[in-house]
């Protein structure tokens, strides 16, 4: 692929590429380069650019750690990719710049400088070459994914599965998080122990502390037992705290403590409990953002991150659909005893289809679809997405609810056959396409003022609109 004018690394290098044998991808090359600080408190400090993103900011959580306070805790972040590299600021306080020019995302060319707070920054390539392997795989344990984005997450999981490495897996609702950290125990040594779930969003602030650490009986009324909590329950195995970005914060020392000394007291009680866990931990929320806004402390997420795996959208694999579709369906077949086909022309719609709620939003769809139809092949009449974009909608329950202007959100009416996270997923999506399409409706699609109202960063903002295939916006 030829590079846009004017900002690949040389004519034909772009900072990624793939490399075939015949059909099959089988290892990736990134094109090294290095930031390096011009001017500023830490001139001539620099940072090689050795892996697809590097971020830069005050905080210890990045790659390049600045001094200068004018700078944010994560100012900006460069990415590579295969049309070359990528300038993006992270919704920053006091902005990124080119030259004059304030910038959002910018393609970068050799020696191209760039102004953080009162650091100026130089971007240059270099000659040396990183290859990042491809799992040899289309799976991972139970995790189906045969494009290289995927390949390329199962050969990092292959390595540290195996290992006592924290993980922290991120990524949209519905891609598959749980999916990655049920593979990770399933691969480790501690697969005949215990995998304890805790989904921190789902449990009420005040009994959250009780279901991590246990209570002793008598601790806070209602506590007419001792209880042991999920990192007890877990011992030996593996804790995967999912949500974790729903943590109060003032929960968040306790978490730390526990993470760094591997043991724990109990609400109400004084003995201290040795705990013997590997710790998987996810989210669907930008943890650095959370960070920089003093809502996810600093420290654990640098705990927590040990290992980051970032799961693509299901938009960003699409050669992977009608795989996961038939793994789907098969299943479907299996528990009715039948085989179940898809016809070409249902697999074509299949492919596309936005899917804003991702892995979770095919199965769903393939679900609603076996039932439909009247034998054991799923046609492209059977198929009924959600209400984005499709000619064939989800029944609707009668209308609940109302924003500050009074206009109703319809809630669909929740399919069978779904778990509770699941169905609360599918009342989060509509409410969020009703929210976002009625707030740039108000603003006439002005992202700014978009965010102000909505209490978002507009890097959050534009993120959440990028799911929902909302994109005829300005700044």
């Amino acid at each position: 692929m030829a590079n846009p004018p004017g900002h690949g690394l040389y004519e034909d290098s772009p900072a990624l590429t793939t490399v075939f044998d015949g059909a099959r991808a089988t290892v990736r090359h990134l094109r090294k380069s290095k930031v390096v600080v011009v001017s500023g408190a830490e001139q001539g400090r620099e940072v090689d650019v050795g892996k697809p993103r590097v971020t830069g900011g005050r905080s210890i959580i990045n790659d390049l750690v600045l001094s200068d306070k004018a700078i944010s805790g994560s100012h900006f972040e460069i990415l590579a990719r295969d049309d070359g590299y990528r300038l993006r600021d992270l919704d920053s306080t006091n902005g990124t710049f080119v030259g004059e020019l304030r910038i959002r995302e910018v393609w970068l060319k050799p020696g191209q400088e760039f102004r953080v707070g009162h650091t100026l920054l130089r971007f240059v390539p270099m000659q040396d070459i990183v290859e990042i392997p491809l799992s040899k795989r289309d799976t991972f344990e139970s995790v189906t994914g045969a494009s290289v984005k995927m390949r390329e997450i199962f050969a990092t999981l292959e390595k540290v599965a195996p290992s006592e490495l924290t993980v922290l897996v991120t990524g949209e609702t519905g891609t598959g998080k749980e999916m990655i950290a049920r593979g990770i125990h399933q691969a480790s040594t501690r697969k005949s122990k215990p995998f304890v779930v805790l989904d921190c969003g789902a449990i009420p602030k005040d009994l959250i502390e009780s279901t991590l650490f246990g209570h002793e009986n008598g601790s806070f009324t209602g506590a007419v037992a001792q209880h042991q909590g999920c990192f007890e329950q877990a011992h030996g195995g593996t804790i995967f705290l999912d949500e974790i970005g729903e943590l109060d914060v003032n929960l968040q020392p306790k978490l730390l403590r526990v993470l760094e000394n591997r043991e724990l007291k109990r609400v109400g009680g004084d003995r201290v409990i040795k705990i013997d866990v590997r710790v998987v931990a996810a989210t669907n929320r930008d943890l650095r953002m959370m960070v920089n806004n003093s809502t996810f402390r600093e420290d654990l997420y640098f705990r927590l991150s040990v290992i980051h795996v970032e799961m693509p959208g299901l938009r960003e694999r699409k050669e992977d659909i009608p795989a996961l579709a038939e793994v789907f369906l098969r299943e479907i077949g299996t528990r009715r005893n039948m085989s179940m086909t898809f016809a070409s022309d249902a697999l074509a719609t299949l492919q596309t289809h936005s899917w804003p709620g991702n892995v979770r939003e095919l199965k769903n769809v393939v679900e609603r679809a076996a039932s439909l139809t009247e034998g054991s092949v799923v046609t492209r009449q059977d198929l009924m997405f959600n209400r984005d974009n499709s000619s064939r909608m989800t029944p609707s329950a009668p209308s609940t609810g109302h924003h500050r202007g009074g206009a109703a959100v319809d809630v669909p009416a929740i399919a069978p056959g779904l778990d509770f996270k699941e169905a609360k997923q599918q009342i989060v999506d509509a409410f969020e396409l009703a929210y976002l399409k009625q707030l740039l409706e108000r603003h006439e699609g002005n992202i700014t003022r978009s965010a102000q109202e909505a209490g978002l960063t507009r890097y959050h903002l534009r993120e959440l609109l990028k799911r929902h295939g909302l994109t005829n916006v300005k700044e």
